[in-house]
This record gives structure tokens, C-alpha cells and sequence, in this order.
């Protein structure tokens, strides 16, 4: 095999890897309980990740002021008084990812109160592999030219 052939080989092969849709395997929605903690500016979690169709169940402790939870796309919120837990629950219709904030004022920090709500697999994964795997196999190839 020339080195042009195998150049040629491993290239597409990056782009197959790259490119081709992967297949996802259907998953029966689930049941989704989160308790997250609102207090210093912050949530704990911070990110949140569900499937498409999950019955999502929010539970939201205050533990310092009034603190609350709007999330965006989904135009859904709630507030817990300090010390307080409230409870939202939707389904994950939508995939994407998605903003969570604060939608009271609670203090100067209060625009940096963040998170992250990911609804889907995570594909990227599964491509880094491949991408890990062809690089080793390239490697192991021109090396193998070389000798």
C-alpha cells in the first residue's frame, strides 16, 4: 500500500467518523427528581442533564434569601423563601440545552446565578472515540511505513 493510498484511507475514514449520523437507541422516558440548593449566588447542581420525553421534577431550596428558577426555552418557573423548598415539574419536550436562572433579585451577584439544563444524549462522546481510535490507528500506520 502506498503512503498516498493509506493518507487517502485514513482522511476518509476521519470524515466518516466525523460525519455519519450515529444511532441512537430509543429511551423510554424516565422520572427525573433534582434537588438543587439556591444560596451564595449559585445552584448546586449547577447542570442538569435529562433525556427528551423525562418527567422533570425541580426542587428548589432556598438557603439563604428568596431565590428563584426560570428556565428558558421552556418559559417555566418557580420561587423558594429562604429555608423553603418549592417543587416544579415539566416534561423535557424540547432538546437542547438550556439556561436556568435566578428570576428574583437577590442580591448583587444575582445576573451570574446560572446553570444548565442539557435534554439529549451526548453524541460528542461517542465521536471522540472514533476520533481517539483513528488517531491511534494512523499513528500505528505511519509508523509501520516507517519501518
Amino acid at each position: 500500500m502506498t503512503p498516498r493510498f493509506s493518507l487517502l484511507l485514513f482522511v476518509m475514514a476521519g470524515l466518516v467518523v466525523a460525519f455519519v449520523p450515529l444511532p441512537v437507541p430509543p429511551i423510554a422516558p424516565q422520572e427525573r427528581t433534582f434537588r438543587i440548593e439556591a444560596g451564595q449566588f449559585a445552584y448546586s447542581p449547577s447542570e442538569l442533564k435529562v433525556n427528551p420525553g423525562d418527567t422533570v421534577t425541580i426542587q428548589l431550596v432556598s438557603t439563604d434569601v428568596v431565590h428563584g428558577l426560570y428556565v428558558d426555552g421552556y418559559d417555566i418557573s418557580i420561587e423558594a423563601d429562604p429555608g423553603q423548598t418549592a417543587t416544579l415539574t415539566f416534561t423535557a419536550g424540547k432538546a437542547g440545552s438550556f439556561r436556568f436562572r435566578c428570576n428574583v433579585t437577590c442580591g448583587a451577584m444575582h445576573p451570574f446565578m446560572i446553570g444548565k439544563l442539557n435534554v439529549g444524549s451526548n453524541n460528542w462522546l461517542y465521536r471522540s472515540i472514533g476520533v481517539a481510535l483513528l488517531a491511534v490507528v494512523g499513528v500505528t500506520l505511519s509508523l509501520k511505513q516507517k519501518t
